[in-house]
């Protein structure tokens, strides 16, 4: 004899089995779902940068924080950097809930070409450093650029008409030097850093302070007839044997490290355990040929695993921020009053909110793994 079912039934019965489960009972969900001391700290930019999410301000510190983000960074002032202007923006974020994790240090380019004039440079570095250490900033991110080949990057369009940053090397393999930087061989980039870091790691391992180069984006292997030293895994290696210490490290970016041809999961390994990685840029890209042509896309339809990046993160107990950087362009963000994308098919607040949110659940995934 068959039984007939009607659809009341049906229901009723699925609705009595999720009122038995635990998650209906009010159980919480397994495992750890907040940041703490040992765990990454998902962070956004203040400040006046176009990749920033509101000026420093209760309005801006507001808007980052409605995000559930408690970490920020931002770019620094002019150097030399004066410990109490460090601590007042310190402090101001701690007014809004935010702790600041990271500043930007440039204005050193005479040091990045051996000309004249590096050692006064050098010595505003280290007075920076040592400010930045005792007023408790535990990251100071820079660059080491002969030139950076954004010429080359243009606006693909992605999925329902959003904005895509694609790169292409054979659009500016061509360019000539700019006449104020000229071209630099590898061994002169590799001569000009080794002799930067000699006199500032020391500063930094007695301040405090844990130092992160970005890497060369886009690694092209020219760039304006420049070598590039941070464009390859390789580079970044002997970066960090130039003078072994934790404050000599990287800015770790898994979207870089795909755009190589190399396993982002791997090379994070590489540096994690060495202890290197002193910040982390998460994207996403989709590579057509290694170092010279690709597309930044969402974080969730590249070729990096995100989660397996992040899962990674979390087994080497890496403590530091995590940027969920370059939004896509989407129309919301396009549509507002003032709108200026950093760079080609670049979005905005409301692109970054998905960065946010996509990032938080590989954490919290990762985290409950």
């Amino acid at each position: 004899m068959h039984r007939t079912f009607s659809r009341r039934r049906i229901l009723q019965s699925l609705g009595a089995t999720a009122l038995a489960s635990p998650l209906a009972r009010g159980a919480t969900i397994p495992g750890p779902r907040a940041e703490g001391p040992d765990t990454p700290k998902i962070c956004l930019e203040a400040g006046d940068g176009r990749l920033s999410m509101g000026a420093v301000d209760p309005a801006g510190m507001r808007g980052i924080k409605q995000l559930g983000v408690d970490h920020v960074l931002m770019g620094g002032p002019h150097i030399p950097w004066d410990e109490k202007e460090i601590r007042s923006l310190i402090e101001t974020f701690q007014s809004g809930g935010l702790s600041l994790g990271n500043l930007m240090i440039g204005g050193f380019r005479n040091t990045i070409y051996g000309r004249p004039g590096r050692d006064e440079e050098i010595e505003k570095v280290q007075q920076s450093i040592r400010a930045a250490g005792r007023a408790g900033l535990p990251v100071v991110e820079y660059n080491f650029y002969a030139h950076r080949i954004i010429e080359g990057y243009y606006e693909e369009t992605g999925r329902a008409g959003a904005g895509l940053t694609a790169f292409d090397y054979d659009r500016v393999k061509d360019l000539p030097p700019l006449p104020n930087e000229g071209a630099h061989k590898l061994d002169e980039m590799w001569s000009n850093i080794t002799y930067f870091l000699k006199a500032v790691v020391p500063v930094a391992e007695q301040s405090g302070v844990r130092l992160a180069l970005h890497p060369n984006d886009p690694p092209a292997p020219i760039s304006r007839g420049s070598e590039q030293i941070m464009g390859t895994v390789d580079g970044w290696k002997h970066l960090i044997e130039i003078v072994p210490s934790p404050s000599n490290g990287i800015t770790f970016d898994c979207g870089v490290t795909r755009e190589m041809g190399e396993d982002p999961v791997v090379v994070c390994r590489y540096f994690g355990e060495r202890d290197r990685i002193n910040h982390v840029h998460f994207r996403n890209v989709r590579v057509e040929v290694p170092y010279e042509k690709y597309t930044e896309v969402f974080l969730d339809n590249g070729q990096v695993n995100m989660f397996a990046v992040m899962k990674e993160l979390v087994r080497q107990k890496y403590p530091r921020l995590v940027y969920p950087e370059h939004p896509r362009g989407i129309d919301y963000d396009r549509e507002r009053p003032g709108f200026r994308s950093e760079y080609p098919g670049g979005g905005g607040y409301a692109a970054f909110a998905y960065n946010v949110g996509y990032a938080r659940a590989m954490l919290q995934a990762a985290l409950a793994s």
